[in-house]
This record gives C-alpha cells, sequence and structure tokens, in this order.
C-alpha cells in the first residue's frame, strides 16, 4: 500500500472512533446545556445500557436491529430516573455537590451491573459481517461504515428535533435561559429529565457501536467518555456542532499519530491529543465553536 493510501486507512478509522467521541460529547453536551451538570456517570450509564444491548444478543438472540434500540431504551430510562431521583431532589445544592452526586451514581450503577453480568470481559458481536468495503487501496470495516453511518444520521435527527420540534423548541428555550422559559409555562424539570434521557441513550448508541472494538467490561467506557468530554471541551462545551468537529478531531488525530513511525509517539498519542486540547484552549478558551455562556437562573 502506498503511502498516501496508507494514510487514508488511519483517517477512516479515525473518522469511525471520532464519531462515537461524538457521540458521547453530544449526551454530555446535551445534558449541561439544560441542567449546568457535568455528567460523570456518563460513562457507567452507557456501560450498562451496551449490557442490556448485549444481553439482547446474546441471550435473547435477537438481531441488532432490537438490541440497539434496547440499549436506547435501556439508556434513555436510566437517565430519567437517574435525574429524578438523584439529581432533582439536591437541584439547590452547590455545583461540586451535585458533581459528586453524579460520581455517587457511576458508583451505584457499576456495582448493580457486576452483581447482573459479572466482572468479566465480554466479547461483543459484531453488528455486521462480511468482507471490507474497499475504496481504492483503503479497506473499510463494515462497522466502522455502520458506526459513522448511524453517527451521522442520529445527530442530524437531534438537530432536527431540537429545532423543529414543541419539546426541542423547550428543550432550547430552557437551555438558554430556564427562568424565562420557566414563566413562559414550560415545565423545566420535565424538560431537564427529558434532557438526560436523551443524553444517555446517545450514549448508549455509542458504546453499542464501540463495543466490538474494545470488548465490554464494567469500566470500558470510562476512556470512551474521556475521550467524549475531551471532544466536548475542543469543540465547545456550549455548542453541539462543536461535539461533532471535536469528536472526529481526536480521532483522526488519534489515529494518525499510530501511523509515525516513532514507538515513544505511538505509547503518548493520548497524550499528545489532550495537549492539543490545553493549545487549543490557550487559544480560544472557550473551544472551537463555543460561545460564552450567559445564562438565567
Amino acid at each position: 500500500m502506498s503511502e498516501f493510501w496508507q494514510y487514508g486507512q488511519y483517517i477512516v478509522g479515525g473518522l469511525a472512533a471520532g464519531s462515537v467521541y461524538a457521540l458521547m460529547a453530544l449526551g454530555m453536551i446535551l445534558i449541561f446545556k439544560t441542567t449546568d451538570i457535568v455528567n460523570f456517570a456518563q460513562a457507567d450509564m452507557t456501560m450498562f445500557s451496551t449490557f442490556v444491548g448485549y444481553a439482547v444478543l446474546t441471550g435473547l438472540h435477537w438481531p441488532f436491529a432490537l438490541a440497539l434500540p434496547a440499549a436506547i431504551l435501556a439508556g434513555f430510562v436510566l437517565g430519567i430516573v437517574t435525574e429524578r431521583l438523584a439529581l432533582r431532589p439536591a437541584r439547590n445544592a452547590p455545583v461540586i455537590s451535585l458533581l459528586i452526586t453524579t460520581l455517587g451514581v457511576a458508583l451505584i450503577i457499576n456495582a448493580i451491573a457486576g452483581f447482573i453480568w459479572g466482572y468479566d470481559t465480554k466479547s461483543f458481536p459484531y453488528a455486521i459481517g462480511g468482507g471490507p468495503v474497499i475504496l481504492g487501496e483503503v479497506r473499510i470495516k463494515r462497522q466502522d461504515v455502520l458506526t459513522f453511518g448511524v453517527a451521522l444520521v442520529l445527530s442530524l435527527s437531534l438537530f432536527a428535533f431540537l429545532k423543529f420540534s414543541r419539546i426541542g423548541i423547550a428543550m432550547r428555550a430552557t437551555a438558554q435561559n430556564k427562568l424565562a422559559a420557566q414563566l413562559m409555562g414550560i415545565n423545566v424539570h420535565r424538560i431537564s429529565a427529558m434532557c438526560w434521557g436523551i443524553g444517555a441513550a446517545i450514549g448508549a448508541v455509542s458504546g453499542v457501536l464501540i463495543a466490538p472494538v474494545i470488548s465490554l467490561d464494567l469500566n470500558v467506557m470510562v476512556s470512551v467518555m474521556l475521550k467524549g468530554f475531551a471532544a466536548a471541551v475542543l469543540g465547545g462545551f456550549t455548542s453541539l456542532h462543536g461535539a461533532l468537529v471535536g469528536g472526529v478531531v481526536i480521532g483522526v488525530i488519534e489515529s494518525l499519530l499510530i501511523a509515525i513511525p516513532v514507538d515513544w509517539v505511538s505509547q503518548f498519542r493520548e497524550t499528545f491529543v489532550f495537549a492539543l486540547i490545553i493549545l487549543v484552549l490557550v487559544v480560544r478558551p472557550h473551544g472551537l465553536l463555543g460561545e460564552a455562556m450567559h445564562r438565567g437562573t
């Protein structure tokens, strides 16, 4: 394979990984924009929902077309329950207390998942089999095509939902100014619960898409959440579009660093990614597409 096509191969792999990071970032930003809470339980919510999909695939022997909706439903319910039982009662607490609450939720979910599914690493079945798609000299895995396609369709659907649906408009109003939204008759508590549910459901999609590549255990989604968090920060934690840009940038750079034939570069490629984020934030503190936040209470 020529050097040109070799780099094309790495870019394709980076786009697939970046799509997963972008989805994780989308879920976290959606929750943050409406509730001002960074959800550190996102990794364990994603893990639990992915295990539900795994149980449907391997236990009930249902197809992927049913396993993915089952994982999405599990994530949605988990998000709403978390907001209703853990976050809403403590909504007047300091922000740091709410962050610690999400960490507590993460530990609880992790313990429940361990009790149900055990602590061994599980091999998650690929959603689609068959040989790779050939583009020039680049061999594209069908799973990567599916990952990128699902991420693209889901992102466009989310943007359309937020822009054109009544609930989506209410979510955007709540994100801009909670007090004004409440005075307009919007039930901000219901909207917050919906955002937690949708955010966790989006995370579930990212988990199901990446689990065949990295396998599945109780802690594997932590690294995916960190990359998603990095994507959100890089793109701008107030920008859903920035989450997509940040995820793709991190995925591609991370993949291209593998191509550099120097051992220490590949060993520290994750460090390079976060160093890039720090450099970008020095130049643009609100991220690539983010804006300074001026919220109502």
